[in-house]
């Protein structure tokens, strides 16, 4: 049963625990317990592991200790400190923006796309910008797929175009419209220094000054994207970690025969 933020089964281990006031655990419940990992430009001798204490204490973890640490050059170490968290968090009160739809596997996308949509969507995907990954838009497009999803090129009814990576943002548009594309899907691994979000408002705005951005469905992928983040952003969608083909598919399939409706 779902409460449109989680489901009810999330709380139902614990009846007796306090949902407005919940802290990590490692040992029992609530002990607040939590390992970080952390880089600083120190060297790796005691001195730099006091400094690795400092920074846990400052950030308000109680007892810390460093459980692990190696250099990583001359002047930088690498620090595992563990801590204990004395603030809790109001679980009950957090609200997110899922996308909530109940996934069909390939053969259900297939027969829906015949039923309701009745000719090839036409989807089209890249990573773009100077973002040279592919692994995120491979395991989504490619046949093959990722971890027993297959990807979009397998599906009947489903026109996929993987355009690889690296592609300029013009570029993505220009083919995208030479296509004809129903949906628009882009790929963001790299964040250093917010890039991805540079990267996909451009496409946004590039989209918007080309008056196509009521013409297809454009979502955003990645392992640092949330559909918060892409719908801010002016995205219809967001898939992080732990999605697959199928989401993407059932989103965008049932997502074109509700804008038909309406």
């Amino acid at each position: 049963m779902s409460t449109g933020l989680y489901s009810t089964e999330d709380k139902a281990y614990d009846k007796n625990l306090d949902y407005h006031n919940i802290k990590p655990y490692g040992d029992t419940m609530n002990d607040g317990k939590i390992q970080m990992s952390f880089t600083l430009p120190v060297p790796c001798n005691e001195k730099g592991m006091e400094a690795a204490l400092v920074v846990a204490r400052k950030l308000g973890l109680k007892d810390p200790a460093v459980a692990h640490t190696h250099s990583l050059d001359k002047e930088f170490s690498f620090y595992v400190v563990y801590g204990v968290m004395s603030v809790g968090i109001d679980y009950e009160n957090i609200k997110v923006q899922a996308i909530e739809i109940d996934t069909m596997d390939m053969h259900e996308t297939e027969d829906f796309i015949a039923e309701n949509i009745k000719k090839p969507v036409v989807i089209v995907g890249a990573s773009t910008g100077t973002d040279a990954h592919t692994v995120g838009i491979d395991a989504i497009m490619n046949m093959k797929g990722y971890a027993g999803h297959y990807g979009l090129e397998r599906y009947k009814g489903i026109e996929a175009y993987n355009l690889g990576s690296q592609v300029p943002n013009e570029e993505f548009i220009r083919r995208a419209v030479e296509l004809n594309a129903d949906a628009l899907l882009v790929s963001q691994t790299v964040t250093q220094k917010d890039v991805h979000i540079k990267n996909l408002t451009n496409l946004i705005e590039l989209i918007e000054a080309e008056g196509l951005r009521e013409k297809m469905l454009i979502i955003a992928g990645g392992p640092r994207i949330t559909n918060e983040l892409a719908k801010e952003l002016g995205y219809d969608a967001g898939f992080g970690p732990g999605k697959y083909a199928d989401d993407v598919a059932t989103f965008i399939v049932k997502e074109l025969v509700k804008r038909n409706e309406e």
